[in-house]
Formats: structure tokens, C-alpha cells, sequence
């Protein structure tokens, strides 16, 4: 069996390469790095793919240079991205799981490769909870528990690489994006946060939104303060463009509000009168209906103000149930409208989950969703919310009339707790 590396040698010798990089480079830079410290005959990375069904093997192909030309590849002048699809092989259990998974020579990894030149391993690249994809490394040995625990604290050190890289660069985005993008699609997804999922000692968040065909305008939100988490969920009215730009002023009204420690109401108001007055300056019947929480992480007091939105549900003991919530007036249909605060204590073990209605869409009718969210329990929320994303898919025939959209949040007990992790994820 290989050898343990000097972890504290290679650690700095990638923080060294990726800092020399230019950021188009730097996880490039990385993995060189890694693969020269562990003596490994080829390291790459492979993103998730932004559908959350498969990865993206990037690569950079110089002029003149051939690319092996495997199914699935785009190329962006000297940039090329294969997309592999999740299934259940090992680079499905790596990721999905968010276990490492070491091959022999000659195994198929389940991400289109297969090598002879040595043992394969494949490392979840994580931040937070956030499966950003997978770290795969072909060694000359098979490597002892040292050497993949530290592979593994490796991948994650990746994730920190990957994060602050794609902030300065359209080129991970572009990897990840194996279907195009229409205007309205571009503008929703810039109104979501940065990461789909974020884990603390006190709650597991993660979210999902599937667009439809024309985009419905639907949008997420969450802030984490000291003491408090900060939680939203819209719907504009319409589709395309239009249910965009509604979408982007409701989202920022409820920012501007949020970050000017408005209360949750005020901040339902000050969402209101900006959609009341766009309708006033451009003529339109455009509203948006929103679900606004704001959870004490100190006591797990739950308040929520419901302008015209779905109501969520609770998953407690094993049984899901509505919320039971009195609904105000959307956004942008009454100047001056008063909104009320509901509040909901919730116990250790509770899942929330709020949802938009493409999520309850006709076609979608004879899936019982509560009956469904108890089913997937036991998942880390977000495989949950994968999971409910795609029944909901399935049942539609995979053609959305409204996007679908949810938010899965798991509450922790002992607020100031630490969090129990491997990787980069929550054991």
C-alpha cells in the first residue's frame, strides 16, 4: 500500500499553485499539484452539472491539440467540457453519498473512465454541504486509510478553490451549463443565492428550483445572521421575461428591506409598495406571491408571513402536515396592505419545506406530496430535495407549465454547537 504524503507539504504547494493561477487556471493548478504530492498518475475535477444530474469533466486543450472527442463534449474555443451522467456506479455513490470510493485497476469509475494504470480514487469536492463534484485520482498503489482521509481532506480544501475562483470567471458556469440558458432563465438564476445548500450546528438547508420550459418567475432566498435565519420564497406572476424583471424587484425590495433590519412585516411592506408602484408606472396586472420566514436560532421559533403563497409543510415524527397559515395579499395588488406575523415552534428533528405551486401543478395531481416528503426523510435534504424534484418530473412527463421549486430545512437543536463533519459535509 502507498505511503501517507506529507499533508501539510502538499496542502501548501496547492495553495501556492492556485494563487500563482490566474483563476481560469486555478483548479487546473490544483490538481496538478495534488497529483505530483501523491505521486498519481492524473488528477482531474468534475463538476456538477447545474441540472444536478450528472457531472462535467473539464479541461483545457490547447490550439492545435486533439481532444479525445467522447460523447457529450462542448467546446468553448480551447475549453472543453464532457458531461457524465450520475448513475449508480461509483462516482454516483461518491457523490450522491458523499463517501470517497477507491477502485482497482481496470474498474469502470461510473465517470466514463476506466484505467489500468493503477487504483482509482474518487473524492466528494464539498463546501458547506454543497456537493460541488468530485476529485478523481489515479494512483500508481492502492492507497493506505492515511492517504484517502487525506485525499478526502484534500478534495475538500478543493471546494474552497472552486468557490472563490468561479466568482472572477463565466467558466465554471459555462462548464456546468450542459443545456442553454434562455434571457429569462438567466435573469431568475441570478436572483438565487450562491449556494443551493448550507449546513450549520443548528439547522441543514438546501433548496432546488426547476424551471419550466418559459420560466415561471420563481425565486429562493436565505441569509444567516448571528442569531437568526433569514428565509423567502416568491412567485411572479407570469412567465418569460416580464415574471423575470417582477421576480428582480421583488427580491431585491425584500433584500434592501432585510438588510436594513426591517422586521419581517415591514419587510413584506416595503416588497409591496415597490411592486404597487411599478404597476402604477408600467400598466400590467404583475404580483407576486411570497413566503417570508425568520427562524431564532436561539429558542426555534419559527415566524412566517404569508402573502398569497403556498403554505408549507412540516414533517414531525415521521408525519408531514400543512402549515396551518392565514394568507395575506400578494405583492403589488393593494398599496398600504398590512401583514401579519404567524409563528410555529419547532422541535429538534423537524423538516420544513416550502414550496412553489409548479410543485402542486395539475398534471402533477396524483402525486401525494406529503406522502412523498415522508418518504425521503431519512435524506440529507439535499438529496431530498433532488428527489422530490424529480417525482414531481416524472409525474409531469418532464414538461413543467411552472417552475417547481422547494426549500428543505432541517432544525438542530443546541444553538453555538459545532458541527460534526467529514469533508466538508455533515456526518
Amino acid at each position: 500500500m502507498a505511503e501517507p504524503v506529507d499533508l501539510r507539504s502538499a496542502l501548501r504547494g496547492v495553495l501556492d499553485a492556485v494563487e500563482d493561477a490566474s483563476p481560469v487556471d486555478a483548479v487546473q493548478a490544483a490538481t496538478r499539484e495534488l497529483a505530483a504530492a501523491l505521486g498519481a498518475s492524473s488528477a482531474s475535477f468534475l463538476i456538477a452539472d447545474l441540472s444536478g444530474r450528472a457531472l462535467v469533466r473539464m479541461s483545457h486543450v490547447r490550439a492545435g491539440e486533439e481532444s479525445p472527442g467522447d460523447g457529450g463534449e462542448r467546446r468553448d474555443d480551447e475549453e472543453r467540457a464532457v458531461r457524465v451522467g450520475l448513475d449508480r456506479g461509483p462516482a454516483g455513490r461518491a457523490f450522491r453519498e458523499q463517501a470517497v470510493q477507491t477502485l482497482p485497476p481496470g474498474s469502470a469509475d461510473g465517470a466514463g473512465r476506466t484505467s489500468d494504470d493503477g487504483w482509482t480514487v474518487l473524492a466528494p469536492v464539498t463546501e458547506r454541504g454543497e456537493a460541488l463534484g468530485l476529485l478523481e485520482l489515479v494512483v500508481p498503489a492502492e492507497p493506505s486509510p492515511d492517504t484517502v482521509a487525506e485525499i478526502a481532506r484534500t478534495a475538500h480544501l478543493l471546494g474552497f478553490v472552486v468557490v472563490a475562483s468561479r466568482r472572477h470567471t463565466d467558466l465554471f458556469e459555462w462548464a456546468q451549463r450542459s443545456t442553454p440558458y434562455s434571457l429569462s432563465a438567466e435573469i431568475q438564476r441570478r436572483l438565487l443565492p450562491a449556494g443551493y445548500t448550507c449546513e450549520t450546528g443548528q439547522f441543514t438547508l438546501s433548496a432546488w428550483l426547476e424551471p419550466s420550459a418559459s420560466v415561471g418567475g420563481d425565486t429562493y432566498d436565505y441569509s444567516l445572521a448571528r442569531d437568526v435565519l433569514h428565509l423567502s420564497m416568491t412567485d411572479a406572476m407570469g412567465h418569460g421575461v416580464d415574471s423575470s424583471l417582477l421576480a428582480t424587484l421583488c427580491v431585491g425590495s425584500l433584500r434592501y428591506a432585510r438588510r436594513h433590519g426591517l422586521s419581517l412585516p415591514e419587510q413584506a411592506a416595503v416588497a409591496n409598495e415597490a411592486l404597487c408602484a411599478q404597476r402604477t408606472s408600467v400598466p400590467g396586472d404583475g404580483f407576486c406571491t411570497g413566503l417570508l420566514g425568520r427562524l431564532d436560532l436561539t429558542d426555534g421559533v419559527l415566524e412566517l408571513v404569508n402573502a398569497g403563497h403556498v403554505a408549507p409543510y412540516l414533517l414531525r415524527d415521521g408525519a408531514a402536515v400543512t402549515v396551518d397559515l392565514a394568507p395575506d395579499v400578494p405583492f403589488g395588488l393593494f398599496a398600504e396592505t398590512r401583514y401579519q406575523v404567524q409563528r410555529q415552534q419547532l422541535r429538534p428533528g423537524d423538516r420544513l419545506v416550502l414550496v412553489t405551486d409548479g410543485m402542486l401543478e395539475r398534471n402533477a395531481a396524483a402525486l401525494d406530496l406529503p406522502a412523498v416528503i415522508e418518504s425521503t426523510a431519512d435524506a440529507h435534504p439535499r438529496e431530498a430535495t433532488r428527489a422530490l424534484t424529480d417525482l414531481v418530473l416524472d409525474a409531469t412527463g418532464h414538461a413543467l407549465s411552472d417552475d417547481a421549486t422547494l426549500l428543505v430545512l432541517d432544525w438542530h437543536p443546541e444553538h453555538g454547537r459545532d458541527r460534526d463533519t467529514r469533508s466538508g459535509t455533515a456526518v
